[in-house]
């Protein structure tokens, strides 16, 4: 078995295999590191700089090691990126034998059994849908995977997709007549007989949290888990170790009853009635809220009489729906499911209706057509702590941004893993030659409307000096439009704006076009890698600090105060500085690229905290010039 040595030297398995690669004794430390834990059953976090090659320190580890491993990735992208790039090249140079496995949410598999029940009801369908069920027949037809993104003809958020894919809600499991044959079964089998299986944090935390078939019997088996992207994890651990309940649940649950009439229950109007009822009564919730999205407080929204009236109605609803659902058991699976459906949907109701409980936040989100209720836990780190102690196995968490104030012990406190062993390692750039971070001089107050003019010109300017090739990333969606708005009429570059079309796309467009300006609000904050001169400059509106009036923040926030402690120090900064590293980090992604980080706030010369933004982000020259930007992008090829 070769060591890790052996893998990394100059001489070794990697520089073997892949043309140009070079040692880095960051990643060789880093790779030490993950294989000890993995051998030794420990938890270690590791913050990687950019550039030090994080990928193939953990995936050598794995490889070397003899048991199962899940590796876990921040979205869907870098999950086909891991699988189909960096893990083949590990695998082929260690001439290892070990079995892969790739494993996407439910939501990603053609559900044979609820295609085939969409199969003749033009009439519960909109036309445009009538079209895409079309080609996801005909693709049903060929697909051996049965993965819905084999389908490039439909867009991402194609209306068809819930109608052909199961959710954890209608799957009916092993009593499906199609379970044999099933897609995500099949996916699942592969994933339980693969020695490294890489999946997303989502389904992860989904499958964890809803202990749904499939994930409860390939955790156990696991003797490592390594998350990528870690810094993603405390958010979406809490979303899932909470509740939700939305009016979109509910009405595809009514739609789902009156499919069954229609087709198979056709003596049970009493079902399309209580489901028609129900499906109303979600739908006049929704309008009881402003048409425009947006997040509140649902402890004070439930102390609303309007609100609190259409909840009881809700409640009585499902209420007559279970009765009615009960008549019927044994009659359908499919209404036997359902069943389970308005059960699990009453107790999730009842959580959320109780305004007095502590320990938790309750919230709401809407979006154009439904209400999303949420319950989310305060703090996870208890629950996560008891997961990670039992049974023994080794926990990598890693990222590049982790670490706040030189140390790990925010992400530690929110995880419960103060007992892990922690690595921090610096990119191997030369950031003092290759960047500039400028914080221009005369800026206004960041919540002042004067910032806006001020950041057009600055805009303005670093278009023209950069001839395009950059990015101005946004901390609003409200600043994203107005400067979209204003540099339209301003600039000759072409404007890519998030939103207008995907994300995919507006990067395919942006690199096809070497004087495209792209902007963006949080998507584009993280995991986009534009290297070389297609991106030279970065502009950052604002010191990234999250909305005071967020529910869970502000929720996290009291509690933190009835603890006797500091919100601002403990919540607000270690937040902002880790997402600022983020947006910081799009800019240098190679030893040879070059570029201009411009942060438009005062605030990191003017305010005490200013150090540990400061401190937090790469070692660049500094300067409050911008003639001095100038003349370094005009020396940039």
């Amino acid at each position: 078995m070769p060591t890790i040595s052996d893998v990394f030297e100059k001489n070794g398995l990697l520089a073997f295999a892949i043309k140009g690669f070079v040692p880095r004794t960051a990643q060789t430390d880093m790779a030490e590191a993950v294989h000890k834990a993995i051998q030794h059953k420990q938890s270690l976090i590791v913050e990687a700089g950019t550039g030090t090659g994080k990928t193939f320190a953990y995936l050598a580890p794995v490889f070397l090691s003899k048991g199962k491993a899940i590796i876990s990735t921040g979205t869907k992208n870098l999950q086909e990126q891991l699988f189909h790039r960096d893990l083949p090249l590990v695998k082929k140079a260690l001439s290892s034998n070990r079995k892969t496995a790739l494993l996407k949410g439910r939501a990603n598999y053609l559900c044979t059994h609820r295609l085939g029940q969409h199969g003749g009801n033009s009439t519960l369908v909109e036309k445009e849908v009538l079209n895409q069920l079309t080609a996801v027949r005909a693709w049903a037809n060929t697909t051996k995977s049965g993965d819905i993104g084999e389908l490039k003809t439909l867009p991402e958020d194609a209306k068809v997709i819930p109608l052909v894919t199961s959710s954890v809600d209608n799957c009916l499991g092993r009593d499906c007549p199609d379970y044999e044959d099933c897609y995500l079964v099949k996916a699942r089998r592969k994933a339980l007989d693969a020695d490294i299986v890489v999946v997303n944090h989502h389904l992860f935390f989904a499958d964890l949290a809803l202990k749904d078939t499939g994930f409860g019997e390939l955790i156990p088996d696991a003797d490592a888990i390594i998350f990528d992207e870690a810094h993603q994890i405390p958010e979406i651990a809490s979303d899932y170790f909470g509740e939700s309940l939305s009016t979109r649940q509910l009405q595809d649950m009514a739609k789902d009853l009156t499919l069954l009439y229609r087709t198979v229950l056709k003596d049970a109007e009493q079902l399309d009635k209580a489901a028609e009822k129900c499906r109303l009564i979600t739908a006049d919730l929704r309008l009881l809220f402003p048409a425009n999205p947006q997040r509140g407080n649902w402890a004070e929204a439930l102390q609303r009489d309007d609100v609190q009236l259409q909840i009881e109605k809700l409640a009585a609803a499902l209420e007559v729906l279970h009765d009615v659902c009960k008549l019927h058991i044994g009659r359908d699976k499919d209404l036997d499911h359902i069943y389970e459906r308005v059960v699990a949907s009453r107790e999730k109701l009842d959580a959320l209706r109780d305004y007095e409980q502590t320990g938790v936040s309750l919230w709401y989100e809407t979006t154009n057509r439904h209400l999303v209720m949420h319950l989310t836990p305060l703090s996870i780190a208890a629950k996560f702590r008891r997961f990670v102690s039992e049974p023994p196995r080794g926990w990598i968490f890693t990222s590049a941004t982790l670490m706040v104030d030189d140390g790990f012990t925010h992400f530690q406190k929110r995880m419960g893993l103060e007992e892990a062993n922690t690595l921090g390692l610096d990119s191997p750039f030369d950031y003092q030659r290759q960047a500039l971070l400028c914080v221009p001089r005369y800026l206004p107050e960041p919540n002042s409307l004067a910032l806006q003019d001020k950041l057009f010109d600055v805009a303005k300017r670093l278009i023209k000096a950069s001839k395009g090739r950059c990015f101005l990333l946004f901390t609003s969606h409200a600043m994203l439009k107005k400067m979209a708005l204003r540099l339209e009429d301003a600039v000759d570059n072409p404007l890519l704006v998030q939103g207008t079309t995907t994300k995919q796309a507006l990067l395919r467009d942006y690199l096809a076009d070497e004087s495209a300006v792209l902007l963006g609000t949080g998507a584009f904050w993280e995991g986009v890698d534009v290297r070389g001169n297609d991106l030279v400059c970065v502009l950052i509106d604002k010191l990234p600090f999250a909305s005071p009036d967020d529910p869970l923040l502000q929720a996290r926030i009291d509690d933190v105060r009835k603890k006797g402690g500091n919100p601002f120090s403990a919540i607000q900064i270690p937040q902002a500085v880790i997402t600022l590293k983020q947006g910081a980090g799009r800019l240098i992604r190679d030893p040879s690229d070059k570029g201009v980080l411009v942060i438009c706030d005062n605030r990191l010369v003017t305010k005490p905290y200013a150090k540990t933004f400061v401190a937090s982000l790469p070692d660049m020259r500094r300067t409050r010039n911008l003639d001095t930007v100038d003349a370094f992008l005009a020396e940039i090829d």
